[in-house]
This record gives structure tokens, sequence and C-alpha cells, in this order.
């Protein structure tokens, strides 16, 4: 795959992540708090709140939780590190199916499942208030 070509793709990728994410902003009363649990492979719960129109990688970085390699992109989707497994209820209940952009990115995940989503492109909403998700063992950057 030549440079030229490559650039292209991440380029286009990062700018449909990002307009998409913008979409569930919103300049109304964003003060309700979402809480989520990161349940990590060794057996630690760790629960967060974000708020509505967070995804679940901003709730990680703006409550500076220390998940190592989680989220090496930035949420560009560009990486795998942000993968999380949900039960299939909540996944189930997400207002968005994943893209093929993520869907490729999922492709190189550690410890894939049916249920496996990248939480840069989880948005909170008040629905999802308890949600509960799972963190692989050790992340895969697609990058490498």
């Amino acid at each position: 795959m030549s440079v030229k070509l490559l650039k292209y793709i991440v380029t286009n990728s990062c700018i449909r992540s990002r307009v998409n994410n913008m979409k569930y902003m919103s300049t109304v009363n964003n003060d309700k708090l979402i809480k989520v649990t990161f349940n990590k492979a060794n057996g630690d719960k760790i629960t967060a709140e974000g708020k509505k129109g967070d995804s679940l990688l901003d709730v990680i970085i703006n409550n500076n939780l220390d998940f190592d390699g989680y989220g090496a992109c930035e949420g560009t989707l560009t990486c795998s590190t942000c993968h999380v497994i949900l039960d299939s209820k909540d996944y189930d209940a997400l207002p968005d199916k994943p893209s093929d952009e993520e869907l490729d990115m999922l492709d190189l995940a550690y410890n894939l499942t049916d249920t496996s989503r990248l939480g840069c492109q989880i948005i909170l909403e008040e629905k999802l208030d308890g949600l509960e998700v799972q963190v692989p063992a050790t992340v895969n950057d697609a990058r490498d």
C-alpha cells in the first residue's frame, strides 16, 4: 500500500470518526453524570463518570484512569487499544452499530468477541448509566 493511500485512509477515518461523535455533542444541560464501570482482567472494578456525549475513552482520560496503553491514537480510529467487551444486552442497546472502519480495527484487537467495541466509538447517553465493560488483559496497537 502506498504512503499516499495510507494517509488518505487514515485522514478520512479520523474525519469520519470526529463527525460521527459531534452529532452527540449538545449545548443543552450536560450536568447529569453517567456512571461506567470498567472491569479489568485482574478482577479490579473501576467506576468513573462521564457526561452525555463523552466517549468511553473520554471517561478514562477525563478521570485520569491508568489503563496501560489504552487509547493510544487518542480516538482517531487508527488503533485498537481502547477495545472493550460488553455483555449482549448492553451491546444491543448501543444506539449505533460499529462502522466498517471500527470493525477493521477490531479485527486486530486482543481477545476479540462478538460484543467487542472500541471505547472511542461508544458515546454516552443517559440510558447507558451504569454500563459495565470488560477491559482485556492487554492491548494490541494496530499501528505497530
